[in-house]
């Protein structure tokens, strides 16, 4: 599995039966916030999937109370990954982009920002999560509580999206200190509709999500399980180079309208945003009075601090 065994999984659980692998983000108690680790594990995972000859179709969840909250903040936002911890199986050579220390030095604001080695770090990630996308097989992503920031990239790289009615999904990093590198959400919704979201940092419920068209499905949450898979089950039982050629027919559209590019725009964004005057306040004032703190600040003044969905 792409250098990681059963053994040594950390932030997921992986399994496989009847034609479908479950992959779970297990990092419960830190709302499965996104580290190297859990995003090298992911990959792994699902190209464990993709070679599995009995899998058809793979169903990524979360454990906990939501879907996944995005980038793991007490690391990136308090600490810029100085810490190292939730480092990836294998540690990555001293003074690469991957280097916790290097990281944490080009987020000083004393210093000079090198975007090529951000672009060098964060488009790895990208890579990670396109994993889902380029999968020969299709993935349902079932989503409850929240699934906001980075966690909206594994949502939105994945095929069919099953959410909660009464879950939270968008970026809200769109306000500071972000832009959403795997770019799409114009290709979802749109856009108009994705600029209606990414001008204002403003999320979804999951009703709205159906209604937008993000969604395929949005059950009560009592209802959310039997749904997804009764879906999966379906999926399973096609043939599956058929269901190979379907996803390759589909996932061409985006291909041919320069989803790279556009991935490429994102996430050099990306990094400017996090090296901004707004975006170096926001990264400071989570580093002295924690990531809570700076989210709130940041979210109050819109009404949607929390699991809100208010847009006005």
């Amino acid at each position: 599995m792409s250098g990681v065994s059963d053994e040594r999984l950390e932030t997921i659980r992986y399994s496989a039966a009847e034609g479908i692998a479950r992959i779970v983000l297990d990092r419960p108690e830190r709302g499965n916030g996104l580290t190297p680790r859990l995003i090298a594990e992911l990959a792994a995972c699902v190209e464990r999937a993709d070679l599995d000859p009995d899998v058809r179709v793979l169903l990524l969840s979360g454990a906990g109370t939501g879907f996944c909250g995005g980038y793991d903040l007490v690391e990136s936002a308090e600490g810029m990954g100085a810490s190292g911890g939730g480092a990836p199986a294998a540690a990555p050579p001293a003074g690469s982009p991957l280097d916790p220390a290097v990281i944490a030095a080009n987020h000083d604001p004393r210093a000079t920002w090198d975007p090529l080695v951000d672009f060098a770090m964060m488009d790895r990630n990208v890579r990670a999560f396109m994993t889902l996308f380029h999968c020969g097989k299709p993935v349902v992503c079932k989503v409850h509580g929240f699934c906001v920031a980075g966690g909206t990239d594994l949502a939105l790289c994945s095929d069919l999206l099953v959410i909660a009615d009464d879950a939270k999904i968008g970026y809200p990093p769109a306000r500071v200190w972000g832009s959403p590198t795997t770019a799409l959400w114009a290709h979802r919704l749109g856009p108009q509709r994705a600029k209606r979201l990414l001008f204002t940092g403003d999320c979804l419920s999951g009703a709205e999500a159906l209604e937008w068209g993000l969604a395929i499905e949005a059950p009560p949450a009592e209802q959310l399980d039997a749904r997804a898979e009764t879906l999966v089950e379906r999926i399973a039982r096609m043939p599956l180079n058929q269901l190979r050629m379907m996803k390759l027919l589909v996932n061409q559209t985006a291909d041919s309208q320069g989803l790279r590019a556009t991935q490429t725009l994102g996430t050099v964004f990306d990094g400017i945003a996090r090296h901004t005057p707004e975006g170096y306040a926001f990264q400071q004032r989570a580093a002295q009075d924690g990531f809570r703190t700076a989210v709130r600040e940041r979210d109050e003044p819109f009404g949607d601090a929390g699991l809100s969905t208010f847009k006005g």
